[in-house]
């Protein structure tokens, strides 16, 4: 038995058939009837197929659809690797201005009032803040924190934490009711520059008026580079008060 008589004959009368053929059985008459397509000239135009000549067909308007949809699917996936990377680039170049403007720092409430001004200026976040566990002074405008605060927000052992404003989250002041989300870094801090003395710990956070502004799922390093640079930094002085 030949390859025609095994597939469908598509010029039947449909009644005579069990049902409407499926594409392999199309596909194997197309392959033993080429000709009946390539005469078929207004059947190849309907479809966006031109003939050019003997068993050529040119795939014009149909090619030329596909081609234009997949240049713009590739104009579309370039065009948002470049905004990630100009966004990219751009908050690295604020957070190393940044860096800059807190190493300036006269003294710790300098540091903190900049590392806020930074925050709202450079970022588009509404406040920021240092908070530092007691017992030990606690520079003026620096955040106290009671002995084991820093354990009790971020876990023993979590150095970061991303996420939704906490209700009881007493460090941004005023600008608190703006807060819908926060990103809390852990410090290790020697004030004083007295580097024999056990570290006390700290907390940098960061409050954005988004409720996506900081969630779990994003990368940290940016605003843990910030936070090294506030404990570096405070190292310089003594305490205050």
């Amino acid at each position: 038995m030949t390859t025609q008589d095994q597939t469908a004959d598509l010029f039947a009368d449909p009644l005579d058939r069990e049902g409407e053929p499926h594409w392999p059985d199309v596909r194997a008459w197309l392959q033993a009837n080429p000709q009946t397509l390539l005469d078929d000239r207004s059947l190849l135009e309907e479809i966006g197929l031109t003939v050019r000549g003997k068993n050529v067909v040119e795939f014009g308007r149909a090619a030329l659809t596909r081609l234009e949809a997949a240049a713009e699917r590739e104009a579309d996936a370039r065009k948002r690797i470049e905004d990630v990377a100009r966004a990219n680039f751009a908050a690295q170049t604020q957070t190393h201005v940044a860096a800059l403007d807190l190493m300036e720092a006269r003294n710790h409430s300098d540091l903190a009032r900049r590392l806020d001004a930074v925050a709202v200026a450079r970022f588009g976040l509404s406040a920021a803040a240092v908070a530092i566990e007691k017992p030990g002074g606690v520079p003026f405008g620096w955040r106290p924190l009671e002995a084991g605060g820093v354990d009790g927000l971020l876990g023993d052992h979590g150095l970061t934490w991303l996420g939704p404003m906490f209700p009881d989250l007493d460090l941004f002041g005023p600008a608190a009711e703006e807060v819908r989300s926060v990103a809390l870094i852990r410090m290790s801090l020697h004030l004083g520059g007295e580097r024999g003395e056990q570290a006390r710990p700290g907390l940098a956070a960061f409050g954005s008026p988004e409720a996506e502004g900081f969630t779990a799922g994003m990368g940290c390093e940016l605003v843990a580079f910030v936070a090294g640079v506030v404990a570096r930094t405070a190292e310089r002085w003594p305490v205050l008060g």
